[in-house]
């Protein structure tokens, strides 16, 4: 007999739901900050910040990073996408412990190994984000928030996307089935 835990830990959000929340916090979000979400942002403006407390003269032999570091009047952490970064890490921790999903262990296919669950993990979310930086921005900004705003490029960005992922499904499958 199941206990109450363990059904409540492989229930999930009805996708759809899903779908229509993350439609109304996109809504939102270009309502009252009048911009759309994005996570490289914040990924810049802590690294424009980082730059700076190591070296205060290295951020400015980089024009870019100058750009972020100098934001906010010089303070790039006070950019609203660190905290809506922040708000979703503890709301993804939040969502875990109260559906009893938060564990430390790494899900993958019997056919591998953790090790190698991880590697490839690791190795997907550098060329993720070093692809966010040659499109200018990550999927939430220039796709979600492109297509919100029947930007042609958000819809380009959101088929090269999933056409990407498509094709190289079939390459890669054994390492998650």
């Amino acid at each position: 007999m199941s206990t109450s835990k363990e059904i409540r830990s492989k229930s999930y959000l009805n996708p759809y739901l899903g779908g229509v929340l993350l439609g109304l916090v996109l809504l939102s979000a270009n309502f009252i900050a009048g911009r759309g979400l994005g996570a490289s942002g914040a990924v810049k403006s802590v690294v424009a910040t980082s730059i700076k407390a190591v070296d205060k003269n290295a951020v400015n032999t980089m024009p870019f990073m100058a750009e972020y570091a100098e934001s906010h009047g010089g303070n790039p952490m006070k950019s609203w996408l660190v905290f809506e970064m922040l708000g979703v890490l503890v709301g993804g921790f939040i969502s875990g412990a109260l559906a009893g999903r938060l564990k430390l262990k790494v899900e993958h296919s019997p056919k591998i190994s953790s090790r190698r669950r991880l590697i490839f993990a690791l190795a997907g979310g550098i060329l993720f984000g070093f692809g966010s930086q040659l499109g200018r921005g990550c999927t939430s900004g220039a796709a979600l928030s492109g297509m919100a705003v029947l930007s042609l490029g958000g819809f380009i960005t959101m088929m090269a996307i999933f056409g990407t992922a498509y094709a190289l499904a079939f390459f890669f499958r054994k390492n998650w089935i």
